[in-house]
């Protein structure tokens, strides 16, 4: 702990930048490393998640990452639940480059009431390609649509948010009481986010299958400059990586996997966040650098059209291949923004690790 004043005192926390891997003494091949990741009754091949954010994730892109290897969650209010047809949308929104005006389009666009008809059409346009299906809602509507998802036929139901707790108070509405949610839903459930020991175990306790790691810390966010909300995600994966290891001692071995969702930018930020702990990672932004994402270069999350106080902004990268590329690779570039598979399958090969749990075990040093 440090003293700040007389009356306040605060830990010390570090982020991905602040901490390097450290090579073990033997070295693999990395065809003797196994990426696979199983959530549930569900493999996927690689340990990464597409956000649900309408700038990289559409039907067509989980589609894809599904067909990849990899599990894509659609933003279920976005604009693909809003319009039958958002293209002319998304077309619009690219050429807006001024921050302030793209922040009150994004918000009249998405004034559009969420159609429990899209949810389903949509769902169900992933399920018939047959690859894995989730959709996220934010907490807030969670309720009102979850029987809507659950009979379209997930495969996994996301709640995300910019913090869920498992103890939401409230005067004006009737709070979502997660652990009866998750336990009415015939379907697993992911939850976040979420930044510290306490609170990832209250959520492991209502009967989440993967706890969602971080808030603050996205590309497109503002959360530290509007709310002053920040954690740094590599103490925030590391304290609540301790959190599952007590939920499994105290639920005579209930597993729950730890997703870091925030700060991954690049592919050397995976292999960080596996490094502290973490089962998989939720990316939004190296998917905007794919040709073929909907945000056409431009990224932005949910809290960036919020009615009242947006606490995001879009921001704008450059394509740098396609969402294959991206991905899987071959990467063009050295800068780790392509083939973010391949780069966490050479870290782990670099440092002796065959498989994601054993990597967790790494050896890092403060820089």
């Amino acid at each position: 702990m440090y003293d700040i004043g007389r009356s306040k005192r605060a830990t010390k926390a570090f982020g991905f930048d602040d901490l390097a891997i450290v090579p073990s003494r033997r070295t693999r091949g990395i065809d003797k490393v196994n990426l696979k990741w199983k959530i549930d009754a569900v493999t996927f091949d690689f340990p990464i998640m597409g956000a649900p954010m309408d700038s990289v994730m559409s039907p067509q892109t989980a589609i894809q990452m599904g067909n990849l290897g990899g599990l894509g969650v659609l933003n279920l209010e976005g604009l693909w639940t809003r319009y039958e047809d958002p293209q002319p949308i998304f077309d619009e929104l690219a050429q807006i480059t001024d921050t302030y005006e793209a922040t009150r389009r994004l918000q009249e666009v998405y004034a559009e009431p969420i159609k429990a008809e899209l949810i389903t059409e949509r769902m169900r346009e992933i399920r018939e390609a047959g690859v894995p299906v989730a959709g996220a809602l934010s907490p807030q509507n969670a309720q009102e649509f979850a029987k809507v998802v659950e009979k379209a036929g997930v495969d996994f139901f996301v709640i995300r948010g910019t913090t869920v707790s498992a103890e939401h108070v409230s005067d004006v509405a009737e709070p979502l009481n997660l652990k009866q949610f998750i336990h009415d839903l015939e379907v697993p459930v992911i939850v976040g986010g979420c930044a510290t020991y306490q609170m990832a175990l209250h959520l492991m306790r209502a009967g989440a299958a993967g706890v969602l790691v971080g808030f603050g810390g996205g590309a497109a966010h503002t959360t530290r400059e509007v709310l002053g909300i920040e954690v740094p995600m590599a103490s925030a994966l590391a304290d609540v990586a301790e959190a599952r290891r007590d939920y499994m001692d105290e639920s005579g071995g209930r597993y729950v996997h730890v997703i870091a969702d925030g700060s991954v930018g690049r592919s050397g930020d995976i292999a960080m966040a596996v490094a502290c702990g973490a089962d998989a990672v939720m990316v939004g932004a190296p998917l905007a650098r794919a040709a073929e994402a909907p945000g056409q270069g431009w990224h932005w999350g949910a809290e960036a059209w919020h009615e009242t106080l947006p606490r995001g902004e879009r921001v704008h990268f450059d394509s740098v291949g396609t969402f294959e590329e991206v991905l899987v690779g071959p990467s063009h570039v050295p800068d780790g923004t392509m083939n973010l598979v391949g780069a966490l399958r050479r870290s782990m090969a670099s440092c002796g690790y065959s498989d994601v749990k054993d990597f967790q075990k790494i050896e890092l040093v403060i820089r």
